[in-house]
This record gives C-alpha cells, structure tokens and sequence, in this order.
C-alpha cells in the first residue's frame, strides 16, 4: 500500500482518492472519514481499533500545519501499543509512511486538512 500523493484535505492511495482523515491498516484497509471525539486532539478512545493490529509502528499526521494535538496521555497508550510511533506533520508523515512500508506492521493515522 503506498500513498501516492497528499495535498491539503485530499489523499490519493494507491490510485484512489480520499478526502476526510484516515486509518490506514496493516491489512491495507483504509479507514475513511476518521474522525476524533475532540476533533484537533487525538485521544486513546480515537484509537480503540488499532490495538487489535498488534502494530509495531504507528504513524501519526497532525495535519498540513500540525493542528492536531497529541496529549501526553495518548503519548503513553502508544507506547504501550506499539514498539515505536513517530508524529509529524501530514506531508512529512506520508514520506515517512511510505518509507516505512513492508518492513513492519504499520498503521497510519492521517489528518488531511489544518
């Protein structure tokens, strides 16, 4: 699964375009219209889903401009999920996404707009 492209508010994998925030899985499933109960703040409850992949890295794409914030809460449910996770902005998070494939179990987690 490699993600072709990423502009603000739109993502573009494998040939097929998304337009709201996402999940994609290990499996290559793509979980469309993502969203969190407290919208720019990702929380444990956000990512229920995810433990049931048994992810060994989990990336995090907190938006064009970084909008989304990652409490340090969260930051401790991560790393009791997955051996490593890596948060940055969208843009950087789709390269280090799609570096990262195939070697790993990977989980993406992509806010496309702010």
């Amino acid at each position: 699964m490699k993600i072709d492209s990423y502009s603000f508010g739109y993502m573009s994998i494998d040939g097929r375009g998304y337009s709201t925030d996402l999940i994609i899985y290990p499996t290559g499933e793509v979980q469309n219209g993502w969203w969190r109960k407290q919208g720019h703040r990702l929380m444990p409850g956000d990512l229920e889903r995810i433990e049931d992949f048994t992810p060994d890295v989990i990336v995090v794409g907190t938006g064009a401009n970084g909008m989304m914030k990652v409490p340090n809460e969260t930051l401790r449910y991560l790393k009791n999920i997955c051996k490593e996770y890596i948060i940055e902005d969208t843009a950087q998070a789709v390269r280090t996404f799609n570096s990262l494939q195939g070697s790993q179990r990977l989980i993406g987690l992509f806010h496309l707009t702010c």
